[in-house]
């Protein structure tokens, strides 16, 4: 009797198992099977933007001449320009400092190049005498080899010895000639006139060989740098006049086209064109940012432009850009990258080229965080 109540007991407990695993595995197949929730994003749709005023580009202005100035020969700085400052007071030449061609801006230590010179003096005097009596026996061994009273060995090594000693002489005022170059080296002179735009180094700091000191820079003539596109190149030809505005100086500045670059920006895909403006009274400084317009250019009346929270790195093509649009209007909906060239800005909108038309629907918010052809929720 026991015994059947045992198996009944163990028959229903592997019942209620059995059915709480048919249980688990019916939570887990729902389980894996729910889909996973949608990214929400906010859209914005493609407008056309009315412009029609002239095309304006914007260069950026660079000294004419810029060098690194870097010492040949190192050494402990001895001393630096010393020039009045406003308070009345010598102090070390520094930035914003006009310095004219040939000044000493720097020394670096100069008694151990003096010292090299004198010793390269020295040898040159005893290279010098080693000489002298070099060609005297010659000279008396020639003649003596003339009146056959020396013999041709005689006369050979008298050769050997002045042709040595002519050697070692040379050598001599080559080394001196070093040596005079490193001690006029250990001064760091201005190579041209122009502002003193960078300071490296001051009074007992230690420096070696090609150690830039300074950074002069010549602005009485100035560039005005700015890119063009391949539609607009054509318009501008070497030598043309242009006039440069900047928003410091009511007036405009008037300047001459001096170069245009043959090949295109592989990255940008503009032309790189410089405007060369003489620059007297040091308005234009280095950096500042100007704008030019060339004459007839205008824009297009209408132009397609996005917000530029739209505008995102081609998933293909990382160098160039790309939007995402939405397809259909359900929502669900999916949304697909396509390839776009950006043009000019106007304020929170960008102009774009290909790829999309007027009305359609792009990503704004969310777009780094959805892929082309993934499913999205759209929200207001």
């Amino acid at each position: 009797m026991n015994r059947d109540r045992t198996n009944h007991r163990t028959t229903i407990s592997g019942v209620v198992a059995a059915a709480l695993c048919a249980i688990g595995q019916v939570a887990c197949t729902h389980a894996d099977s729910a889909p996973r929730p949608l990214t929400p994003i906010r859209v914005a749709q493609v407008q056309t933007v009315a412009t029609g005023s002239e095309t304006r580009y914007s260069a950026n202005i660079v000294p004419n001449a810029q060098v690194d100035l870097a010492f040949k020969s190192g050494g402990y700085v001895q001393s630096l320009r010393q020039v009045r400052g406003v308070d009345g007071r010598m102090r070390s030449i520094d930035i914003g400092d006009w310095v004219t061609k040939g000044t000493v801006l720097a020394v670096v230590r100069q008694k151990d190049y003096s010292d090299q010179r004198e010793q390269a003096r020295a040898q040159l005097a005893r290279a010098q005498a080693d000489y002298d009596h070099a060609k005297l026996n010659l000279d008396r061994t020639t003649t003596l080899y003339n009146a056959q009273s020396a013999t041709k060995p005689e006369f050979d090594s008298a050769t050997a010895q002045h042709n040595s000693a002519a050697a070692a002489l040379n050598n001599a005022k080559a080394v001196l000639a070093q040596a005079q170059t490193a001690l006029e080296d250990s001064s760091l002179r201005a190579p041209f006139d122009g502002w003193i735009v960078k300071r490296n180094v001051d009074v007992g700091a230690l420096v070696g060989a090609s150690v830039a000191g300074f950074t002069i820079a010549d602005t009485r003539t100035v560039r005005a740098v700015f890119g063009v596109p391949d539609n607009a190149i054509g318009r501008i030809k070497v030598g043309q006049k242009q006039a440069i505005m900047t928003d410091v100086f009511p007036d405009a500045f008037q300047g001459q086209v001096t170069a245009i670059a043959p090949a295109a920006d592989p990255k940008s895909r503009v032309y790189s064109v410089e405007v060369t403006l003489p620059n007297p009274k040091n308005h234009l400084k280095s950096g500042m940012i100007a704008s030019l317009a060339f004459e007839g250019e205008i824009l297009p009346s209408n132009v397609l432009a996005v917000p530029l929270s739209a505008v995102i790195r081609d998933p293909q093509k990382p160098e160039d850009f790309a939007v995402l649009v939405v397809e259909g209007t359900g929502d669900p909906a999916t949304v697909r990258a396509r390839s776009v060239s950006v043009g000019d800005a106007y304020g929170n909108m960008i102009q774009v080229v290909g790829g999309v038309k007027a009305g359609e629907r792009v990503v704004t918010a969310g777009a780094t965080l959805v892929k082309s052809g993934e499913q999205v929720r759209v929200i207001q």
